[in-house]
Order: C-alpha cells, then sequence, then structure tokens
C-alpha cells in the first residue's frame, strides 16, 4: 500500500462501495478509519455504522486535511463524474487520498498506482502497469503486462485487460468483458458485462456484450445435462 504515513481516513459517502472500502481499510491497512462524510444536501443522520457522518462542507474544520486522509467512497453514478468531482473537491481543500492495494492482489514492486486509487483482492496485476488516480478494480482481474489505466476509471470483477492495452479516464468497464492485447479504450466509455473487445473504442463509446438467449425448451426435458 502506498499511503502518506498512518493517518486516519474519512470515507466520503455511504453507499455500498464506501460501505465496503471502510472494511478493507480496518481489517487490511494500519489506517484507522475515523468517520463518513456526505454533502450537507444528503445529510440526514450525524452517524453511519458507529462513526461520526458530518457534512462534507464541515470536513476541514472537523478532520482537518493535514491530519486526515479521505477515500472517495462513490462507485461509477454518472459514469464517475461523481467521483471524480468529489476528488477534485477533496484536494482543492488540501487532502490527500488513501491509496489501498489488498494484501490478497497478486502484484509486482513497480505496480505505479495512482492517489486515491482502491484495488481489491484476487487482482492480478503484472509488471509495468499504470494506473491512475481515484480508480477503482473491484475484485478478481487480470490486468495484462504494459497496460494503463486511467483516472477515475471504474473497473467491476473479473475482468480481462491483455497486455499493451490503454483504457481512458472516467471509462466503466463491467463484469466478466475481455479486452484483447493492444487496445485503446477512449475515455468516458460503458464497456457492458461480458462484451469481447477486438478493436480499438473511440471516446463516448457504449459496447453491449450479448446476452444469452434461453432455448425454447426446459431444463427437465434434456436427456443429458
Amino acid at each position: 500500500m502506498r499511503n502518506a504515513g498512518k493517518k486516519p481516513v474519512v470515507v466520503v459517502g455511504t453507499g455500498d462501495f464506501a460501505r465496503i472500502a471502510r472494511y478493507y481499510l480496518e481489517h487490511d491497512s494500519e489506517h484507522p478509519v475515523v468517520a463518513h462524510a456526505l454533502s450537507a444536501s444528503l445529510l440526514d443522520a450525524n452517524e453511519f455504522l458507529g462513526l461520526p457522518l458530518v457534512a462534507f462542507e464541515e470536513l476541514s474544520q472537523r478532520y482537518p486535511p493535514d491530519g486526515h486522509l479521505l477515500l472517495i467512497g462513490i462507485a461509477y453514478s454518472r459514469l464517475n463524474r461523481n467521483r471524480r468531482e468529489m476528488f477534485e473537491a477533496a484536494k482543492r481543500l488540501g487532502y490527500g487520498m488513501v491509496t489501498y492495494v489488498c494484501s490478497k492482489a497478486i502484484t509486482w514492486p513497480d505496480l505505479d498506482a495512482g492517489e486515491g486509487s482502491f484495488i481489491f483482492e484476487a487482482n492480478v496485476i503484472q509488471p509495468y502497469v499504470h494506473i491512475g488516480k481515484d480508480t477503482v478494480l473491484w475484485s478478481g482481474n487480470h490486468i495484462g503486462h504494459d497496460s494503463t489505466i486511467g483516472d477515475h476509471v471504474f473497473l467491476a470483477s473479473h475482468i480481462v485487460v491483455s497486455g499493451n492495452c490503454r483504457i481512458g479516464d472516467n471509462t466503466f468497464i463491467g463484469v466478466n468483458a475481455t479486452i484483447r492485447d493492444g487496445m485503446t479504450i477512449g475515455a468516458n466509455c460503458v464497456i457492458g458485462a461480458g462484451t469481447l473487445v477486438l478493436d480499438h473504442v473511440a471516446d463516448a463509446s457504449v459496447l453491449r456484450g450479448t446476452a444469452t438467449e434461453p432455448l425454447p425448451i426446459e431444463s427437465g426435458k434434456l436427456s443429458k445435462i
């Protein structure tokens, strides 16, 4: 894990990603989580899962940036824009971000993971990989050698990114997508679950995997299974 010391962390958000990321930090890092934060317009309580819940607008007074790191615990809403905008707002306030690489991920010493990125367990990340800032790799992905993943990207689970690929900023890639070697996926793209990418993808493209249609027969009528 590449973090600035052992500063306590405030998690921005209360959704699934925020809740699960907090669990990982508590059980697999040296950084204590001390609070959650939300925009004042969304605040409807003063506690979340036993920790203080504070307005983001008051964060620098309650948990000043010289003594705390933030985790932007927002998933891929608005094609990662909500997470990116909060990340940028926090940087303007002077906050550093916790960068987390799970101890159960398979990595090499030259891994270049950007500030605020969050890498879950069972990711296999080969040598010469660059991962941008504020990027999320959920569990079980393969990231091939010499590949670059941009800023504010969200990769769901069990994706294969082959070697020498480039994934642009703000892109979302769904579960079980496969990207052949040497491909470039532009910025602001949506690559749907199960999609096979065999050619370069322009900025702002949407690719959808083909859903499997059920056969016109009930399973009990199959002679072999």
